[in-house]
């Protein structure tokens, strides 16, 4: 098939006073049939993602596309809402926050993983879709050490970012789907892959109330809340009073109601230290109601330890869902 040549071109976009320059240059990634241009920013001064043109090619969904043929993710890829992923910036580890995607990845059973493969099918699809190169190479040992404790998912699935790790970085621009920040890594033996789009955390938990409260009683029959008490005590935190406030006005607001105040703990630490915890933390709040006025016959506590977990004990964000008090309707 007859080769195509592409001209090169290259074009500053910003000279500032000082005759620092971020230019994008565009670099030829050959194929068998075809030369495809592929657009390199080269940054002198701190990153700005106002540099990078907007991508104008339909991206999808998130994680925004497919693997190649005959590779596959490995066993449980991580894919959150909301974390933060760390990405080089002139070879500087720089965190981003948003919606997250790292996997490992390897050949299907049967097929033999490539490494030319897998970085050549990358980098000719990023480049179809808009993606600009911000950085090819590899971060010191003594970058690893400054930012590697920082790192949430250290250690965890698709991990990039050692010393020894030749990275390849990439940036999207859309107006649709925001700034899409894509890096790999790979050997003979496979590779991994993060995806960040990146996102502004939204608050979406808001203060309990008694109406809250009361509702949940009345229509499930249990009330699950998180109240805060002294970390591994039994003391009230000042978050925590005001919520057993709020149960003391639900119970006020319905005086026929009768609860049964549960204490739950996550699977860390002793489970009969644990139980012992929740059973104290339940008539923590038991008290506190009685000394707001009501009455101690409407009103029983038990703690369950870790007997009665909601979710599985298997991470941070789901231990954090079984420490908690139940209320419970009593008919």
């Amino acid at each position: 098939m007859r080769k195509i040549k592409l001209l090169l071109a290259s074009a500053v976009l910003i000279i500032s006073c000082d005759k620092t320059a971020k230019e994008i240059k565009n670099t030829e990634i050959m194929r068998d049939d075809i030369a495809v241009k592929e657009k390199t920013i080269e940054t002198t001064e701190n990153f700005n993602i106002e540099d990078i043109p907007f991508s104008n090619a339909d991206l999808g969904d998130f994680p925004f596309f497919t693997l190649p043929k005959t590779l596959v993710a490995g066993k449980s890829p991580m894919q959150k809402k909301l974390d933060v992923c760390f990405f080089p910036i002139n070879a500087v580890m720089t965190p981003f926050e948003g919606q997250l995607y790292k996997a490992n990845i390897g050949a299907e059973r049967g097929e033999e993983f490539s490494q030319r493969y897998f970085e050549k099918s990358m980098a000719d699809y990023l480049t179809s879709i808009g993606a600009v190169k911000i950085f090819d190479g590899e971060i010191t040992k003594e970058e690893y050490e400054r930012y590697n404790k920082q790192d949430p998912n250290k250690g965890g699935t698709g991990d990039i970012g050692y010393w020894d790790e030749p990275i390849k970085f990439y940036v999207i621009r859309s107006q649709e789907k925001g700034n899409i920040y894509v890096q790999y890594s790979s050997n003979n033996a496979g590779a991994k892959l993060n995806i960040l789009q990146e996102e502004t955390f939204v608050q979406t938990m808001t203060k309990v109330s008694a109406d809250d409260i009361a509702k949940d009683l009345s229509e499930k029959g249990k009330s699950v809340l998180y109240i805060n008490f002294e970390t591994d005590k039994a003391h009230l935190s000042t978050e925590g009073q005001d919520v057993v406030k709020q149960i003391s006005e639900a119970l006020k607001n319905n005086t026929s109601l009768k609860i049964a105040i549960e204490g739950h703990t996550d699977n860390t630490g002793d489970a009969t230290r644990n139980k012992k915890l929740s059973e104290d933390r339940a008539n923590a709040v038991l008290t506190n109601l009685i000394k707001q006025g009501i009455e101690e016959s409407r009103l029983s506590a038990k703690g369950f330890g870790t007997e009665k977990p909601l979710v599985a004990n298997d991470s941070e964000s789901n231990k954090a869902k079984n420490r908690r008090v139940e209320l419970i309707k009593i008919d």
